[in-house]
């Protein structure tokens, strides 16, 4: 959330940066709640003068015996108009509040403006296109002879955009996970399995809500007020609502798996078959708390680590530094990591690393202090390290032969009990 007091001071060059995320944004309603607001404490600061001044001359007046009853009614109408003041501005904060939340981070100054995201800037890339020499197969149509998930069974189940992993499929979405945290562990991030399912207040902390309502699922009855998490970065952020750090306890640097659960599924066209987009996935997310001044460094070391991984399973991919309009919500600078799927002909997001400043943490009141000085809201960074999902693909299509097999990474096999390929059945 965006602090009002930058707002305040020079509000039409906030607005104009966060037109280059969102054109439609408009700040007049957020600047016209907020002098409302402060025009209502100045007439309760004025009117609770007043009272104390008038309470003042009763008691003084009573010790002379004069009669006080019409300075006592007047006295009394002016607790009651204080009441009603603090009743309305109440309701007017919380507008303000609700408006505040739906405006994103803004970008940071060296953040390529453009709302098209073929403007995307290229910092990277590792790897080449793998050549083939013949007609190559997509995930769909490997996994006809494979047998590694199924998509009709998955989808008696729950409906479609909801995989089911069978066999050797299920085995090595085990091996990929265990082998991401692995790399993670040398790192040294610290391993949490957090709910799957959040409160609101962690969802709004986390800036999933109030604008990505819709893309939720949840559960909502006369017990329970809960949605499952799109991502481990709600979770892992909502671990430390409304705690302060000793700033000798930062960085914390964690890692989680969770399965993800998404609305957005489902995408019109056809190269999106299969598990490029689902309702359901699995991901393993890096999450960091820090001051500022340790943000940039760990920025660089999640990038780091999505890059290690991909490296040992020898995928080719680009590093893209998103534009304005193609940025996180919560962020001020996002990198994807992306790998080439010939069976789609394209590039594909397997990882997003988005560095929040104190965006979630103004939300969520995390903040840090430093010795006995006041405290101050932390950095938060996320980043997926990694989508499981269109890995799986990029390994499949990657890594097919002629006759329709697929080699095993050699980092993968050990979690395999060495098994070196997939093949037709």
């Amino acid at each position: 959330m965006l602090d009002m007091k930058l707002i305040r001071k020079d509000p039409h060059a906030i607005e104009a940066q966060l037109k280059t995320k969102d054109p439609s944004i408009s700040l007049d309603s957020i600047i016209q709640l907020d002098e409302k607001i402060r025009e209502v404490i100045l007439e309760v600061e004025t009117l609770q003068a007043e009272k104390n001044s008038l309470s003042k001359e009763i008691g003084e007046k009573k010790r002379q015996g004069i009669d006080t009853s019409s300075l006592m009614q007047k006295v009394s109408s002016f607790g009651d108009r204080i009441t009603t003041l603090n009743q309305e501005r109440a309701l007017i904060e919380e507008k303000l509040q609700h408006s505040l939340m739906l405006l994103p981070n803004l970008p940071l100054p060296h953040v390529k403006v453009s709302l098209d995201p073929k403007d995307n800037v290229c910092i990277k890339s590792w790897g080449e296109k793998k050549p083939f020499t013949f007609p190559f197969k997509n995930h769909v149509e490997l996994n006809e002879k494979l047998h590694l998930f199924d998509f009709k069974r998955g989808a008696k189940v729950a409906g479609s955009g909801w995989p089911a992993y069978k066999n050797l499929g299920a085995r090595l979405e085990w091996a990929l996970i265990n082998y991401m945290l692995q790399i993670h562990f040398k790192n040294g991030l610290e391993l949490w399995i957090p709910p799957l399912l959040a409160r609101q207040e962690a969802m709004l902390g986390s800036a999933h809500l109030p604008k990505f309502e819709s893309q939720l699922f949840k559960i909502k009855d006369e017990d329970y007020h809960l949605y499952l998490i799109p991502t481990a970065e709600s979770a892992l952020n909502g671990l430390h609502l409304e705690e302060i750090f000793l700033s000798e306890e930062l960085p914390k640097r964690y890692v989680a798996y969770t399965p993800c659960f998404r609305r957005e599924a489902g995408a019109a066209g056809s190269g999106e078959r299969g598990l490029i987009r689902m309702h359901q996935f699995n991901k393993v997310e890096m999450f960091a708390f820090a001051m500022p001044e340790q943000s940039d460094a760990i920025f660089e070391q999640m990038v780091q680590g999505a890059e290690e991984i991909l490296q040992g399973l020898n995928l080719h991919y680009r590093n893209m530094e998103l534009v304005t309009g193609d940025m996180s919500f919560a962020a001020m600078k996002t990198w994807d990591i992306e790998v080439w799927l010939p069976g789609q002909n394209r590039y594909y997001e397997v990882s997003s690393i988005s560095h929040c400043g104190d965006f979630q943490a103004r939300r969520s009141l995390i903040r840090y202090r430093r010795k006995d000085d006041k405290p101050e809201f932390v950095h938060t960074l996320n980043g997926s390290g990694l989508a499981t999902s269109r890995l799986m693909v990029a390994l499949l299509e990657n890594n097919q032969r002629e006759d329709g097999s697929v080699e095993v990474p050699e980092v993968l096999r050990p979690y395999l009990n060495g098994v070196k390929e997939l093949c037709p059945e």
